[in-house]
């Protein structure tokens, strides 16, 4: 992060976020040493040394900042804007956190991969912005189950009228949430020309959905890259575990409006564009309280993987 940026990061924290000085540490310390502590993974006792403060200073401050990123969730969560016809939709992804939990609770939170581990549920924008966070599902819970808890919420996630998310093949293809055929290629490297291009209209509404949903994946890959205590177990509980992957996902959000040009991002993982129409977006928020397939939404994408399909025959057959 830039010295500008941390600059107005602070005065964001201390106008909006009520994060104050009490006489002991002043607001550049404290965020300065929450930031150290989530990029870093820095031990208490690591900080101690550098700061000269206690562990219990130390805690009290990571905790204060912590409380103020989060008041501050409606500034820096980005909204969810019109996407242009040049687009297919917005993206959306869930990825798993290692963590602690205890001991009666190892269960739940275990993978597939017997990985202890809390559920992160993502949604961004094309700019790489998130829009909406939830992390409080345990590992083991599947994409559709913590889908369907989201959308119940009172906080639930807004799907402007005439809109629809991308989803991956893990989630059920249904209202407002678009996924690609099952048992179908749909990863972009898969393809190339010749025999390997696509071969049917399937086929392509896979690699053009796979290109579009690169954008949540490169997010989600940055988002990794940067914080480093999301890499290794955590050793909070899980209820702070939760409101720190949040807090990361706002400052990512911060730096990425805050600063030109991001260090921690590669150039050469630009997502490729694709032309397919997307469906008027007005600002109405179309209520959705329940995912599961129906047949007008199935033929919806079967009509759009058609036409998909004739605009790229009469591309390459010109």
């Amino acid at each position: 992060m830039g010295l500008n940026a941390f600059v107005n990061l602070c005065e964001l924290l201390q106008v909006q976020g009520g994060l104050d000085e009490d006489g002991h540490v002043g607001i550049g310390e404290q965020v300065a040493t929450f930031l150290i502590i989530l990029a870093h993974h820095t031990k208490n006792c690591s900080i101690q040394v550098r700061f000269y403060r206690s562990g219990k200073i130390v805690s009290r401050y990571f905790h204060k900042v912590l409380g103020s990123i989060l008041r501050v969730q409606s500034v820096l969560f980005a909204k969810a804007d019109p996407v242009p016809e040049d687009w297919l939709s917005r993206s959306i992804r869930w990825h798993l956190h290692r963590c602690h939990s205890p001991q009666g609770d190892k269960s739940r939170y275990r993978t597939r991969k017997s990985r202890i581990s809390t559920n992160v549920f993502g949604v961004c924008n094309r700019n790489m912005n998130f829009v909406y966070v939830l992390s409080s599902w345990e590992g083991s819970a599947s994409d559709s189950r913590v889908l369907r808890d989201e959308i119940t919420r009172r906080n639930d996630l807004k799907i402007l009228v005439g809109s629809y998310y991308l989803v991956d093949a893990g989630y059920t293809n249904g209202r407002r949430f678009l996924s690609p055929y099952r048992n179908v290629w749909y990863h972009v490297n898969e393809w190339a020309q010749g025999h390997r291009a696509p071969q049917n209209r399937l086929e392509l509404f896979n690699k053009k959905d796979s290109s579009a949903r690169n954008v949540i994946k490169r997010c989600f890959g940055l988002f990794k890259k940067r914080w480093a205590i999301l890499q290794s177990p955590s050793i909070y509980l899980i209820r702070i575990q939760s409101h720190i992957i949040i807090a990361c996902c706002l400052l990512q959000n911060f730096i990425l409006m805050n600063m030109d040009v991001d260090p921690k991002e590669d150039a050469t993982l630009l997502p490729e564009h694709i032309s397919v129409g997307d469906d008027t977006i007005v600002n109405e928020v179309d209520i959705i309280d329940v995912v599961k397939s129906s047949h007008e939404w199935t033929q919806w994408r079967e009509d759009l993987a058609t036409e998909i399909w004739e605009i790229w025959r009469r591309e390459h057959d010109a």
